[in-house]
């Protein structure tokens, strides 16, 4: 079976002029060697594809894989993320991972917090705040807590997204606004323990592979699990697994957001607990990062002594499951492996 590869390397983009922030979402070289390696090691052939131009070259060249495995962010819009996996459909070529709905849906967190709702899973109250009029129409109680409406890796957080009144509140949601040209998402802050909760698999098939908490250090930004911390995790910030009482109402809920947006294969679901114990959902990730020691999920697969290569099977099998019975495709859109066949 030949995989193909499709990602955003964060050295390629530097090389193009972008700046260490606008590429804090793409991955480390290493990042694409293990997962290589670990697809070979499983006896997949790969193919390295890389980002979604130079995947629309390669499929203009007739080039076909039999799955791809896509980790692919993007670089702009709120549909960033679904722009591969949209390639890869208009060719019917399976991948890894989230379909563009789910993709552009869950990068939007208050679009996800609103189908959450609708769902009845357990999530904070928000505003969105597209320019500073808004912010007078929030009437949510203080302190609350600021961020970009479509970031990952906790870009945009840090030590001021928490604010106590109306005049940090403006500033908070202006630097949002002038950084990231997007709107601001509002809510609570919850002052409580923060979790996040590894899952593998799809629907009835998916399970929680584990829930590992995030503590602060001494020496971390304070509040959360901020941009800086993310970045520097392994100095600033410890991250036991969670004890058996707090694991299992995280992975309930977890799993029913995960199941509740139709997510695939493998990722996580980010959650916080408010001053009394109550546990949110703050947003999920269907998209995971995967680098082997640096990245939460494998993070949480090594602490429950789950090898990597374990995970990485476990994606590409349940991203099989759904070529399985599938209809059949039109030779002009099989895969060259198939169509020579």
């Amino acid at each position: 079976m030949k995989i193909g590869l499709t990602y955003d390397v964060r050295s390629a983009y530097l090389a193009e002029g972008y700046d260490e922030h606008e590429t804090a979402e793409f991955d480390r070289d290493d990042t694409i060697d293990e997962i290589e390696q670990a697809l070979n090691t499983l006896g997949y052939a790969t193919d390295r594809i890389g980002h979604v131009r130079q995947l629309v070259q390669r499929l203009a060249r007739g080039d076909r894989w039999d799955l791809v495995f896509n980790i692919a962010e993007g670089l702009h819009g709120f549909g960033r993320e679904s722009q591969v996996p949209a390639v890869l459909d208009a060719y019917d070529i399976p991948y890894t991972f989230s379909d563009p709905l789910v993709a552009a849906l869950t990068l939007h967190k208050g679009h996800a917090k609103r189908v959450m709702l609708n769902l009845g899973v357990a999530t904070t109250p928000f505003c969105e705040v597209a320019s500073l009029r808004d912010v007078e129409r929030v009437n949510l109680p203080f302190p609350l807590f600021v961020k970009p409406l479509a970031e990952g890796t906790a870009k945009g957080i840090d030590g001021q997204s928490m604010v106590t009144d109306r005049a940090q509140l403006k500033r908070a949601c202006q630097r949002v606004l002038d950084e990231f040209r997007q709107p601001a998402l509002v809510e609570p802050f919850l002052a409580g323990r923060e979790f996040t909760t590894g899952i593998t698999g799809t629907g009835a098939s998916a399970v929680a592979v584990g829930t590992m908490e995030i503590e602060l250090l001494a020496q971390a930004e304070p509040h959360s699990y901020t941009y800086v911390n993310k970045e520097r995790c392994e100095e600033l910030c410890h991250f036991p697994m969670a004890p058996a009482d707090w694991a299992q109402r995280c992975e309930e809920l977890s799993l029913a957001a995960w199941r509740g947006l139709d997510c695939r294969d493998a990722g996580r679901v980010d959650l916080r607990a408010d001053a009394d114990g109550n546990l949110f959902v703050m947003e999920l990730n269907p998209l995971p990062g995967l680098h082997p020691w640096h990245s939460d999920l494998p993070m949480i697969c090594t602490a429950v002594g789950m090898p990597y290569v374990e995970l990485i099977d476990r994606i590409v099998t349940s991203a099989r499951a759904r070529v399985t019975g599938a209809r059949p495709r039109g030779r002009a859109h099989q895969p060259a492996s198939v169509a020579r066949a």
